[in-house]
């Protein structure tokens, strides 16, 4: 998993992320945590990872929605444009659903996550972790994965401790 996110990233961001997947690995305020993966033959060449994060609500408490984050995702640059990436994270959102998942939240591209049904969290109530600036605001994502999930729900996101770092949030 980890030489998928290095060849994915490459030798810039790859060691920045592979230390954090590690972390994110290792971090118990990240469970439950769910792994997926593509294979090749025997050879893994996609990975996804979701952690558990929890709402903090601005005024009234929410009854605590269950929520996961995506990061990362990663496909080796050999297979990139094939489809592998939209597959898994299709894959995964079903069980992640199927497990009672409620929202999933992330910071990426909008073009690409929106085809999943990803659209803007801070417009609907739910703020990052940390700002994100106006330029990239639409980057900060949520998908609900239950009916009115996202009605039910606002505040801001705290992520697990491995992720809760402003430099991971200048997207």
């Amino acid at each position: 998993m980890l030489a998928v996110h290095l060849d994915a990233f490459g030798n810039d961001e790859g060691p920045v992320i592979v230390s954090l997947l590690e972390e994110m690995l290792d971090d118990q305020t990240a469970e439950p945590i769910h792994s997926f993966v593509s294979k090749s033959e025997k050879e893994i060449v996609g990975h996804v990872l979701f952690t558990s994060v929890t709402i903090k609500p601005a005024g009234e408490s929410n009854d605590g929605a269950t929520a996961h984050i995506l990061a990362t995702l990663a496909v080796t640059r050999e297979l990139q444009g094939n489809g592998i990436g939209t597959q898994l994270v299709k894959e995964a959102l079903l069980q992640l659903a199927a497990a009672g998942v409620q929202l999933v939240f992330v910071l990426g591209y909008p073009k690409y996550y929106s085809r999943f049904g990803f659209f803007p969290a801070g417009v609907r109530g739910f703020q990052a972790p940390y700002p994100i600036p106006e330029k990239n605001v639409d980057a900060w994502m949520v998908l609900q994965l239950q009916t009115h999930a996202v009605d039910s729900f606002e505040g801001t996101i705290q992520c697990c401790k491995a992720l809760d770092h402003e430099k991971y949030w200048v997207e």
